[in-house]
């Protein structure tokens, strides 16, 4: 039952690259196509976070249970379970890849910042605030370390 669950966050892995790919390339599109892109792809990467905690309540005989978060995940086990200690050493880890989720998920639920206009009587006090990065460079490192962590744990229970 496990691996169908990895197979899910194969899937939404697979598909998160496929979008930056595109984002990758050289195409000329639009800045909405350009968005789109990267919040398909930042989406897809939340979905199979979500994803991850489920294949990891099945590896542990939850059947039923689908935890959204790593709280949630972490309350269903009397006991401490090495994947969940790894997960909460990574949320906790600034610029870990789930701390990088942590950012996009905060800054993909929140309506854009109003930003002041420049005009001579307030232009010293104008700031650019920046989001998380949402490159496609920073997207496919967490990709990458996403995929990477997937496919040890599936290796770890497929061999028990």
């Amino acid at each position: 039952m496990a691996s169908q669950w990895y197979s899910l966050v194969a899937q939404k892995l697979f598909l998160a690259n496929t979008l930056l790919a595109r984002l990758e390339s050289d195409t000329k599109r639009s800045a909405a196509e350009t968005e789109a892109l990267s919040q398909g792809s930042a989406e897809l990467l939340l979905r199979a976070r979500k994803t991850l905690l489920v294949m990891i309540a099945r590896y542990h005989q939850h059947k039923a249970e689908t935890p959204q978060t790593l709280a949630e995940l972490e309350a269903l086990f009397p006991y401490e379970v090495h994947e969940t200690r790894l997960l909460r050493e990574l949320a906790e880890t600034s610029g870990s890849w789930w701390d990088h989720l942590d950012q996009v998920e905060s800054a993909l639920s929140q309506p854009p910042t109003t930003r002041k206009n420049v005009t001579e009587e307030n232009i010293i006090a104008v700031s650019v605030e920046q989001g998380p990065d949402r490159s496609a460079a920073t997207l496919r490192k967490t990709l990458a370390a996403m995929t990477e962590l997937a496919k040890r744990l599936e290796e770890q229970h497929s061999e028990w």
